[in-house]
């Protein structure tokens, strides 16, 4: 066979190979099973840290209690409410019913609080601090530090502010012109704290701390107490909330003057 001949033979088949591709694409675009989706790392995502900090939800204190034990230290949750100045696992509960609080899945797990901070300001300068505390128990807790409160869910810091002014200096404040907060423009400040929680020892936990500068009218110029309701006495779970250790009472006193503060 000539070279010429093969040549001519080359291109009478070229378009039969070009129509067996064409055919052999199409009939892969109509096969489902062997379509592959434009960003295939979909297919893969497992939503590992949504399921680390998925709220854990127990019906009963004793639940709890056993679902915290394999991940604490054998001697951390024994110290629970024996331990002066500590509280127990029935306030954990009820910390995590009533939304205050929330558990990570982890080992050991961690606690995360929304806390409000009211740094009380006089007309001197001043800080109110709470020295210590006297618990239900008969336990002191020395605290030396402003006003703060633990947020309920949905609560922003303005009203967290006023509720914890009301709720723990409310004994003192009875009169129709006392107890108006009035919080300094531009004094909120938002910060992340990561330590052991003070109150549930063992247990780590993440403090998500709002804080304020306010004015509250009508407060002793010394230094006073005030008296608080169960913090859980409105909670439908009350033979659980009689079982937990709450403050009795707060120690208050006027500290230096508001620049000389670190602890805002």
């Amino acid at each position: 066979m000539s070279p010429q001949e093969v040549v001519s033979n080359n291109l009478q088949t070229l378009p039969d190979l070009l129509l067996t591709g064409f055919s052999i694409c199409f009939l892969f675009s109509k096969t489902p099973f062997l379509h592959f989706p434009s960003y295939p790392r979909r297919l893969f995502k497992i939503p590992t840290m949504s399921l680390r900090q998925q709220q854990q939800r127990f019906p009963t204190p004793q639940s709890l209690s056993e679902w915290l034990k394999p991940r604490l230290l054998s001697d951390s949750l024994v110290s629970w409410g024996v331990k002066p100045g500590t509280k127990n696992v029935h306030n954990l509960w009820l910390e995590l019913s009533e939304g205050e609080s929330s558990l990570a899945n982890s080992s050991p797990p961690v606690r995360t609080v929304q806390v409000v901070t009211v740094r009380i300001i006089d007309n001197k300068s001043r800080v109110l601090v709470e020295s210590h505390q006297e618990l239900s128990d008969g336990s002191v807790r020395s605290r030396g530090r402003p006003l703060s409160e633990k947020m309920k869910p949905g609560e922003d810091h303005e009203s967290a502010a006023n509720r914890a002014v009301m709720e723990e200096l409310g004994s003192i404040l009875n009169s129709e012109s006392s107890g108006i907060v009035k919080i300094v423009p531009g004094s909120y400040e938002k910060r992340v704290e990561e330590r052991h929680s003070m109150s549930y020892p063992g247990l780590p936990a993440c403090y998500v701390l709002h804080s304020v500068d306010a004015w509250v009218k009508g407060l002793p110029e010394g230094e006073f107490c005030t008296e608080e309701e169960h913090e859980y006495s409105d909670g439908g779970a009350m033979s659980i909330a009689h079982e937990a250790v709450y403050v009795k009472k707060h120690f208050w006193k006027w500290v230096g003057d508001a620049s000389s503060l670190s602890y805002r």
